[in-house]
């Protein structure tokens, strides 16, 4: 016990490592709290009922898998209600584009350069899919 009391201790001794650890908690309060903001002129009430009745029509299973990862959010409509899905659902198409098609191909073996480019694609990728689920 002492020595996780220590080594607590210590990562506020290193000036590089407290910001780190000051920046990630913080972020993840954030990311909390954008979870409970209801989104501006979005009736919270008749939302849940129209998720509750796709829900019921569809037999549940993709709608209600959604908002499990989301948290709930998603049938509260709030501002992080889509989460990190899309980012992880861009990325997984990507690396997918990466085996297919030879320009990503060569473009991700390019080095440093390279990757950030792939990155840059998957960045855009999250948009467009936050915005396709969004709507």
């Amino acid at each position: 016990m002492n020595s996780i009391i220590k080594a607590l201790a210590n990562i506020f001794k290193v000036p590089e490592l407290r910001e780190r650890v000051i920046f990630t908690l913080a972020i993840i309060c954030i990311v909390r709290l954008g979870a409970y903001l209801p989104t501006p002129g979005v009736d919270g009430v008749a939302l849940a009922k129209i998720i509750s009745e796709q829900a019921s029509r569809m037999g549940g299973t993709l709608v209600m898998f959604m908002d499990m990862f989301s948290g709930g959010a998603l049938q509260r409509c709030t501002l992080f209600a889509l989460g990190v899905m899309p980012y992880i659902s861009a990325t997984i198409i990507l690396q997918l584009l990466i085996a297919v098609v030879p320009a990503l191909e060569k473009l991700q073996r390019e080095g440093e350069a390279g990757q950030k480019k792939i990155r840059e694609f998957g960045r855009y990728g999250t948009f467009f899919l936050s915005a396709f689920q969004a709507y």
